[in-house]
This record gives C-alpha cells, structure tokens and sequence, in this order.
C-alpha cells in the first residue's frame, strides 16, 4: 500500500528529528516557504533560532568549562550560521521535503543556503513546540555532533582574522563594498567587494546568499591571497 504524503513526512521526522509528531501540519509548515501563498516556515523559524542558540550555548558551556566569555561567543557564531544550519539540512535531506511555489523551485531555492537554513531552525522550533526544550536540545546535539572541536582553539571569523591580520601590519582596516545584487526576492545573490589599504593590502570579491554571507566569503578569498 502506498505511503500517503503525510505517512512519508512523519516517517521522515520519526527518523532524522528522533520525535512523532503528534500534529503533522505543524511540521509541514516549518517546511513551507513563503513562495507558496499561505503561511510559511517564518514564525517557526524565528522561534527555532532562539532554541537553537540557547542549545548550542548550553552544551558550549558544559564542553568547555575554561573558555571565557569571547570564546564561546566565536564558538556560537561558527556553529549557529547560516552555513552550518544549511549544512544540518542537507545531512537529515530537508530540501526533498520543502514546499516550495513553482517560480522558487525553478529559481533554485531548494539549493539555497537561506533557505535551507531556515527550515532547520523552523524545524526546531515546530520540535520545541510538541517536545519542549529537552527534545529540541536532543536533536540539536545529535545533527551538530562532530561539529563542536572539544580540543580546538575557538574558530575566528574570517572578517576578524582579516582585520588581524591588517592591524598588525598597520594596514587600514578593512573596507567592504556591497557591489551588486542580483536573483529573485527568495534566493537573492549579493556580490562584495573587500579592500585592505596599505603597500601590503588588497583587494576581492565574493558572492553570498546574504549581505553577511558574502562578506565572510569575501574576507576568506582575501585572506587566503594575503597569507
């Protein structure tokens, strides 16, 4: 006998969030972008955020006692972005199950960082509502396990890496340019430019989902043309 849609979505959400959702339409709507017409993941996934940073801050906190507060600040931002959101989604298979308009998945969206991301923090969120904090935590340590480094030095973003990095050669700080933007409302591409002032600066550009996102991009490209 043949799954019905809601069978494979539970299914799915018993197997990759360890949790049987008791209203499916809950979780089909963390699911669901704003290109369809009706309401979308955006509630849940302003919900989720909050969840997912108060998870990861508790287990940074209990993983590495010796760190002070500026350390597991930088461990938060690395594994909390964008990126990583988007690459949890993609490890569980969310993008086979978004609801997306037609316009959105012909333009990609199912590849998108933004969006990817976004659903695995409305997730979350939908996982808080109907399990509470325990099993939206539980989730978070199982699909970021390995990504926490307990022997590592704190990641450094590469916007302060470069900014470091033309300090200590009195260099002018960094400067970044939003040169361009193009793409739907729903998977927008922003092109930044980077510049480091000084004999021994430079300059490049990179692309992103967001501002924020190409800007990282941006700095790692010049940084890795510095150093």
């Amino acid at each position: 006998m043949e799954m019905t849609p809601d069978a494979i979505l539970s299914a799915w959400i018993r197997d990759k969030l360890g949790h049987k959702p008791r209203d499916i339409a809950l979780f089909r709507r963390a699911l669901t972008h704003g290109s369809q017409g009706g309401p979308s993941y955006q509630r849940l996934e302003f919900l989720g955020d909050r969840v997912l940073g108060l998870s990861i801050a508790a287990w940074l906190y209990a993983q590495f006692p010796d760190d002070p507060e500026g350390k597991l600040s930088a461990r938060l931002n690395a594994v909390v972005s964008r990126e990583a959101c988007a690459e949890v989604g993609r490890d569980i298979g969310a993008p086979a199950h978004l609801i997306l308009g037609k316009q959105a998945r012909e333009d990609g969206a199912q590849s998108s960082d933004n969006v990817v991301g976004d659903v695995v923090e409305a997730l979350i969120g939908a996982l808080y509502l109907e399990a509470g904090l325990d099993g939206a935590a539980a989730f978070v340590r199982r699909a970021w396990d390995g990504k926490l480094d307990p022997r590592g030095e704190a990641p450094k973003h590469p916007k302060s890496a470069l900014q470091e990095w033309a300090a200590a050669r009195q260099c002018a700080p960094p400067v970044y340019k939003l040169i361009g933007q193009s793409g739907p409302h729903h998977a927008p591409i922003f092109t930044v430019e980077v510049t480091v002032g000084g004999k021994r600066g430079g300059r490049a550009t990179a692309e992103g989902s967001s501002k924020q996102e190409a800007e990282t991009a941006a700095a790692i490209a010049l940084l890795k043309e510095l150093t």
